[in-house]
């Protein structure tokens, strides 16, 4: 079940906003994909990402797979723990499972992005099997 409350790019990150903060992490069905997970490479506080650009690596036994910014700003938090425990994006991939929380430049790049009926839509479409 995806949440309500998050937006989604199309490259399975998700994004929640609190103020002018965003938390970014990766969508269960991305976790799904990538199967055992065996690195995750996320930037330093005070790093800027830039939408649409690639902020982290993810590996897993599977692939390596770049990790996309749904929005453009300045990182003021990593989730530690998630690069040491995998197990977490698995078990709580839109809560616990968060990789980086974003002080947002632009709120309007938050409509670049889709709602959860979208990207349940979007998942259930040949183009998100990629």
């Amino acid at each position: 079940m995806v949440p309500q409350d998050l937006k989604f790019a199309k490259t399975h990150e998700w994004a929640k906003t609190e103020g002018d903060v965003v938390t970014i992490g990766i969508s269960d069905f991305a976790v799904n994909q990538l199967g055992d997970i065996v690195f995750l490479e996320l930037p330093g506080v005070g790093d800027s990402v830039t939408q649409g650009e690639a902020f982290g690596v993810i590996e897993s036994v599977k692939a390596a797979v770049d990790l996309y910014a749904p929005v453009s700003g300045q990182v003021v938090e990593v989730n530690q723990p998630v690069t040491e425990n995998f197990d977490v994006l698995g078990e709580d991939p839109f809560a616990k499972a968060w990789m980086i929380k974003v002080k947002i430049a632009d709120s309007a790049q938050l409509e670049n992005l889709m709602d959860a009926s979208g990207y349940q839509g979007f998942l259930e479409s040949p183009e998100s099997q990629h």
